[in-house]
């Protein structure tokens, strides 16, 4: 079994989906279950999963409707253990997990959740962090995706529950040829067009560098809130005519093979898997040291740069830089597909596998 909160375009419905589809093609029996519905399903699931949409994802308008609504989704979920009485529950995020823990108290099910993002960052309803610190201690397993958020996590379950799974990135490597004369060149960023993307400080950082580089365009693909209010600041800095925004994809190989140099602008992340496939397609990248997630990617000066965190002039110089140098641009690009070894779906599986014996045990 399998929870998450919906199968949107988003970073950890994209893991999620791997997993599940991994795990099936593996004959393991999954049962992929969602609290929003099915309609909005975003990535591909193999047909061997069995997909479960409660559809019990409507707003609370006052406390009374949230308490309400929780305590059916509860139920829905009970209900569901029960009658599918799976060895194992993997939840993803942190408001899903607490109410699959709760759903699960005294069915003797071992759960196992998942931080999908920088809890230490990520701005969470306080019922929800007072809940995650009572309940997480009930789980078989926390999982993180990085040693950084790892020392979070050993102060809420005790440390040998705790383990640090990286996403998987299943991308394979295309050679390219970076020095090679184009008439126009892209940077490409991806993510929700949300304030965590940090997609105003790449714009800014994009105006300040831009006009020495005429051959050079910005695209951002990706969805959310802010879409109108980051066309508004393109043109405002007066690039709206160098800037593409996009929408999101579900596959960006064909973006990513386009592409000449990858920038990561969050203000924090979890474990960023569109930085994971850049790399892997061979693109050199730039991303912010923000936390959590680039410095364990990022080997710095060898597979990529690291700039300060929300560092708008650190930012600017260093895409300067990459924009005026091919043969930087082709060293950093030669050294980032190493993170098709290092995470690649034959190193992290494993490591799923391994806590998932261990928890059905």
């Amino acid at each position: 079994m399998f929870v998450i909160d919906s199968l949107s375009a988003g970073g950890a419905e994209r893991v999620a989906c791997m997993l599940v589809n991994h795990w099936v093609q593996a004959d393991d029996q999954v049962c992929m279950v969602t609290i929003d519905v099915s309609e909005r399903d975003f990535y591909e699931l193999d047909s061997r999963v069995r997909r479960i949409a409660l559809g019990l994802s409507r707003e609370s308008k006052n406390w009374r409707e949230f308490l309400a609504n929780n305590l059916q989704r509860i139920r829905r979920l009970r209900g569901l253990i029960c009658t599918l009485k799976p060895e194992v529950i993997v939840s993803f995020l942190d408001a899903t997990n607490v109410l699959v823990l709760l759903a699960a108290t005294g069915s003797g099910v071992a759960v196992i959740v998942s931080e999908r993002i920088d809890p230490r960052s990520h701005s969470t309803a306080k019922v929800v962090r007072i809940l995650r610190r009572l309940l997480y201690p009930r789980a078989r397993a926390l999982v993180v995706q990085t040693q950084e958020v790892s020392n979070w996590a050993r102060r809420v379950v005790k440390p040998t529950a705790v383990y640090v799974i990286p996403n998987p990135v299943s991308f394979t490597v295309h050679h390219r040829k970076v020095c090679e004369t184009k008439r126009s060149y892209t940077i490409l960023a991806m993510g929700r067009l949300e304030p965590q993307k940090g997609f105003d400080l790449l714009l800014e950082a994009f105006s300040r560098c831009c006009q020495g580089h005429l051959e050079w365009n910005l695209r951002i693909i990706g969805e959310g809130s802010h879409r109108e209010r980051l066309l508004r600041l393109a043109e405002q800095l007066g690039i709206g005519d160098r800037v593409r925004l996009d929408r999101v994809i579900t596959e960006p190989a064909t973006a990513l093979r386009d592409a000449d140099l990858f920038v990561l602008s969050s203000r924090y992340e979890g474990f960023p898997n569109a930085l994971l496939e850049a790399m892997a397609a061979g693109l050199p990248v730039i991303s912010f040291d923000c936390p959590s997630g680039p410095r364990e990617i990022i080997r710095h000066g060898r597979n990529g740069i690291l700039v300060p965190p929300e560092d708008v002039g650190a930012l600017a110089q260093a895409m300067d830089r990459l924009m005026g140098t091919e043969h930087e641009r082709s060293e950093l690009a030669a050294g980032a597909a190493d993170v098709t070894e290092r995470f690649g779906f034959d190193r992290v599986m494993p490591m799923w596998r391994e806590l998932l014996r261990k928890a059905a045990n």
